[in-house]
């Protein structure tokens, strides 16, 4: 199954990443750092959104409909010009709905684990939330989900699958639901991009290592 791996180290996943640098202004290497911490947290608190079948059905309906993969389709004409408000618009309300009041801590977490400010990371989650789910609408259609059942299962797939992915699961939960520092971020961020220790089959296996780290 395709996982977050194929999407990050595709030419899409190159193309997202440069055109985020661009439009932030920083260097390649850093947003592709900060890209591979926070497309997994943003996976997984779909998930637990997805956990309800309220939530799934919520996701099921934007996936079939406005984020259906389409933005994939031109990601050169997207970071073209600078990307455009509504798209920015439309990920700044999808990082308030699968974040809630956690946004804002979520944010200082990737910032003080990458270095880089809050307001960029804030602008960086924005491009990248649209094209995350544009990028699960298209594996929807791909794999034919239809059922919230299906649209779980394809998650937890594309988070890895497996022990590593429900250890992963289980972390962004309890950094998403605690009202602690947000220090998990730090097992979460290692599980991501040290995973030379671990088992490959989990996302911390397959994006570790991906970028030199």
């Amino acid at each position: 199954m395709s996982g977050l791996l194929d999407l990050i180290n595709s030419p899409t996943g190159k193309q997202l990443i440069s055109g985020v640098a661009g439009q932030t202004g920083q260097p390649e290497d850093k947003t592709a750092e900060v890209l591979s911490m926070a497309m997994p947290l943003l996976m997984g608190a779909m998930k637990k959104n997805a956990s309800t079948p309220g939530g799934a059905q919520g996701l099921m309906n934007a996936l079939s409909s406005k984020h259906d993969g389409s933005i994939l389709d031109d990601l050169g004409g997207l970071f073209g010009g600078g990307v455009n408000q509504n798209v920015v618009n439309d990920g700044a309300g999808i990082l308030g709905h699968v974040f809630g009041a956690k946004q804002p801590q979520v944010e200082n977490a990737l910032s003080s684990k990458s270095g880089m400010d809050a307001g960029t990371i804030s602008q960086i989650l924005k491009i990248a939330a649209p094209i995350l789910l544009g990028y699960l609408g298209k594996q929807t259609r791909q794999q034919s989900v239809s059922s919230p059942e299906g649209l779980n299962g394809l998650l937890g797939g594309l988070m890895g699958g497996g022990r590593a992915a429900n250890k992963q699961q289980s972390l962004v939960e309890s950094f998403l639901d605690s009202d602690g520092d947000g220090s998990v971020i730090d097992d979460l961020a290692g599980m991501v991009l040290n995973g030379g220790s671990r088992k490959k089959g989990g996302l911390g296996g397959l994006l570790g290592g991906l970028f030199g780290k």
